[in-house]
């Protein structure tokens, strides 16, 4: 599976880009992107949520180019207007949306650990997705900020991109947990490394994860 995994890149928190086998590039959540990172060639932008490291206008701009398409939670409709998209959908959990090149199914995305429940509250109706690109058949599960509960567990992926860093999120042991309920055949860790959690947290998630999974570390700093 890593092989397939060439086409994943993770920058900073849960900044994600995929490609697909015919070039359609997505962009999840980008935040923090460095100068040589802002190369316009989004053809889709993915946001999650409203949180600042999510949805982040500035790092939009440096991704998306003339034709980008952006996809969103309804309830955040507000603040997607004012990126200036070639074209915007909103989704609520539950919904697929077929585009050129890219299939999208929302998931919901929320908290159900009592210490963080005020986070990402279920009735925001923040988002994770489920994407295939260029008619593929890899099903990549990008989770958004949340806890592993009732509406996610059971979703159907090949590759899960889920946050590891704790406070706001899974901690490691959590998100190991969520891995092996999912059985994906890879898991690429997320959400660590700078705002909260640690480098060293990649390692406490691996440990943890099914041996049957591939663990794939794809964080860039």
């Amino acid at each position: 599976m890593s092989d397939s995994l060439k086409n994943v890149r993770v920058f900073t928190q849960s900044a994600i880009r995929l490609e697909g086998a015919r070039g359609t590039v997505v962009y999840f959540d980008p935040f923090a992107l460095t100068e040589e990172e802002a190369v316009h060639d989004a053809d889709y932008v993915l946001i999650t949520h409203a949180h600042y490291d999510h949805f982040s206008p500035e790092d939009y701009a440096r991704v998306a180019g003339e034709k980008t398409v952006v996809v969103a939670p309804a309830s955040i409709a507000g603040e997607i207007a004012g990126l200036d998209a070639a074209e915007t959908h909103l989704m609520v959990a539950g919904e697929k949306l077929e585009l050129p090149g890219l299939c999208v199914e929302a998931v919901p995305a929320y908290n159900v650990e009592p210490e963080r429940l005020g986070m990402h509250p279920q009735e925001n109706g923040w988002l994770g997705y489920v994407v295939t690109l260029d008619g593929e058949p890899t099903r990549y599960y990008i989770s958004g900020d949340t806890d592993q509960n009732p509406d996610n567990e059971a979703v159907r992926c090949d590759v899960a991109l889920v946050p590891i860093g704790g406070t706001y999120t899974c901690d490691p042991r959590q998100a190991a947990a969520f891995v092996n309920a999912l059985r994906p055949a890879a898991a690429v860790p997320t959400h660590y490394g700078s705002i909260v959690g640690a480098y060293a947290d990649f390692d406490a998630f691996a440990a943890e994860v099914d041996p049957a999974i591939e663990v794939v570390k794809k964080l860039e700093r």
